[in-house]
């Protein structure tokens, strides 16, 4: 019954592993998760488990959709880039309710808070939810394609530690942790 139901929604509410990649490519270090996503998908099998998006500034009408729907993932990971006082290019895990203000108020006055629909997913939907982020450097003020130095070396320590966390094996077992990653305070540290 439940793949009658299923019928007709797309992979990101059916795949029980779902990785956003979110970010404006045209703001330099902003479109690390687009990059991140772009990285993974040329240089490891995603498996079919595992819906992998480039989302893009269009992440608010998907969570929506998903917080809708009557299927969706069991996981959800948010690859993201911050400004978290860090330095430029350091890539670490964030708790959905820690994400910068300045994250929190980048929606019109018309959208619901992104942080709401994480929260909805995570608490109301039981979808577990994580966010990877990294520092950027400074983003320009106006259109400037292209990643800085620093966050183009980031992209391989993140996709290393996406498919650790989020793309099981072959065999369906998690890979082997990267040796880079580290607790740091409340946030893990990936580097």
């Amino acid at each position: 019954m439940q793949d009658v139901e299923q019928y007709g929604l797309p992979d990101f509410c059916r795949k029980p592993i779902l990785v956003l990649g979110c970010g404006n490519i045209l703001f330099g270090d902003d479109g690390f998760g687009c990059a991140v996503v772009d990285y993974v998908e040329k240089h490891h099998a995603v498996p079919e488990a595992v819906c992998l998006l480039d989302v893009g500034t269009s992440v608010r009408k998907l969570l929506f959709t998903l917080c809708l729907s009557h299927v969706r993932p069991e996981r959800l990971l948010i690859l993201d880039a911050f400004d978290a006082g860090r330095e430029p290019g350091e890539v670490f895990e964030i708790d959905p309710d820690d994400i910068p203000a300045v994250k929190l108020d980048d929606f019109s006055i018309h959208q619901l808070p992104t942080s709401n629909l994480l929260r909805e997913l995570q608490e109301s939907c039981g979808v577990e939810v994580r966010v990877l982020a990294c520092q950027t450097g400074p983003l320009p003020e106006e259109i400037s394609q292209g990643l800085s130095p620093a966050i183009q070396a980031a992209l391989p320590r993140a996709a290393d530690w996406l498919m650790h966390e989020y793309l099981p094996r072959n065999d369906g077992r998690p890979s082997p942790p990267p040796a880079e990653c580290t607790n740091q305070e409340s946030s893990h540290k990936i580097q």
